[in-house]
């Protein structure tokens, strides 16, 4: 590191006169959240797995909703998967949602149906790691733990200039050695919640609000004028393309063919229109040729019983549905990153001039029964980029 560790000679007296400062400004300063109307540990748990990737704004409506559906443990428990999934349509990283169940039932069977209280055994549920555990330890339980995530780790590693790399996890050490020595003991729920709505309001990444900053007199990289250079942080490694031809099929009594994605792996188990994946130079040839052939075609109605048609596939792509008429122009293509992954969809719409037939995992629905079936964004962006082009038709 390329100062000492600066929290190693803070002095008691520093300590606590830092921890008064801070814990009065929380007092006045913190958010009015939902989830910290109580020290409900459930409450606590469900908001920060929520809250993990995810902007706070986007997770409050979402809470409201999830608490309705399943207002305790044993009720998560028994919920079904695709009521689950149904209410989580939206926050993605669907696996937070199946992990949560599969904790309530191990709460349900080992714990009966209890929050345990003790940091090894919350530790113990299936999808809650060290940040999760030391949120809820610390404010339902006031545990002095830890919860260090992104907000706390930019914090601190200014407070203290902390060099360390927090995208390595050999760093999370170093930021727990530092907290251990300024977290409040008698208070160390509102202490951690105070880091974090010190991050998301003052401590931003970008142009913190120092001069509104009430730890500013104990903030190293304050008095060295360094705030821009922490944390320091390696660069992500760029999520990798996948290339995909996306079909919106449609009977002339307007149902649609979705097929259910398998039920381990990415979006297991939920419904999207067929997706037939490619390669990245024949996505680009399949997309130029398509604007081409837009810029001779006239523009097509999406009223079925007008609609011009085409005899031909676009490049006979979906060679898998032979009974369906390809419009010549692409609808367009949406983008979706995952965390690992960045899907390219070039968007087709075709319609279904044979019987309407289904293999396994497919079904034909009318868009009113789509709210009965968990989509994924992937699938809530083709079906918004079909509804617009649909709409602009009529206009």
């Amino acid at each position: 590191m390329k100062n000492e560790q600066l929290w190693t000679v803070w002095s008691n007296e520093t300590t606590a006169r830092f921890q008064q400062i801070f814990l009065e400004w929380y007092e006045s300063e913190k958010r009015n959240l939902p989830w910290r109307a109580n020290l409900d540990p459930y409450r606590i748990w469900i908001s920060e797995i929520m809250l993990q990737q995810t902007r706070v704004e986007t997770v409050i409506d979402y809470y409201y909703r999830f608490m309705e559906l399943f207002p305790t443990i044993t009720a998560l428990a028994q919920a079904p998967d695709d009521q689950l999934l149904k209410a989580w349509e939206g926050l993605g990283y669907y696996s937070r949602a199946r992990n949560l169940k599969i904790a309530a039932q191990q709460i349900v069977a080992e714990y009966g149906g209890k929050m345990p209280e003790t940091i090894d055994e919350i530790r113990s549920l299936k999808g809650i790691g060290p940040y999760t555990a030391g949120a809820i330890g610390s404010i339902a339980f006031q545990l002095p733990e830890p919860a260090i995530d992104g907000n706390v780790m930019r914090v601190v590693s200014r407070l203290f200039e902390i060099d360390a790399d927090i995208a390595k996890a050999s760093s999370r050490k170093i930021f727990d050695a530092a907290m251990r020595k300024i977290i409040d003991q008698k208070r160390p729920g509102d202490f951690n919640q105070a880091l974090m709505d010190l991050g998301s309001a003052i401590c931003t990444p970008t142009s913190p609000k120092c001069a509104a900053c009430p730890i500013q007199e104990f903030c190293r990289a304050y008095q060295s004028g360094t705030m821009a250079e922490y944390p320091v942080k390696t660069k992500k490694v760029k999520a990798k393309d996948v290339f995909y031809l996306g079909a919106i099929i449609e009977t002339k009594q307007q149902e649609f063919l979705l097929e259910q994605r398998a039920s381990i792996g990415l979006l297991a188990n939920m419904w999207l229109f067929p997706l037939e994946e490619v390669t990245e130079k024949q996505f680009q040839q399949l997309q130029s040729q398509v604007k081409q052939t837009a810029a001779s075609v006239e523009q097509l109605s999406f009223d079925l019983d007008t609609l011009p048609l085409v005899a031909e596939s676009p490049e006979t792509i979906f060679t898998d549905y032979t009974d369906v008429v390809w419009q010549k122009r692409a609808l367009g293509t949406v983008t979706h990153i995952f965390s690992h992954l960045k899907w390219h969809i070039l968007v087709f719409y075709g319609r279904q001039v044979g019987p309407a037939k289904a293999k396994e995992r497919q079904r034909w629905l009318k868009q009113q029964e789509f709210s009965e079936y968990v989509f994924p964004k992937p699938q809530q962006k083709m079906l918004t980029l079909f509804q617009q082009e649909f709409l602009r038709k009529k206009t």
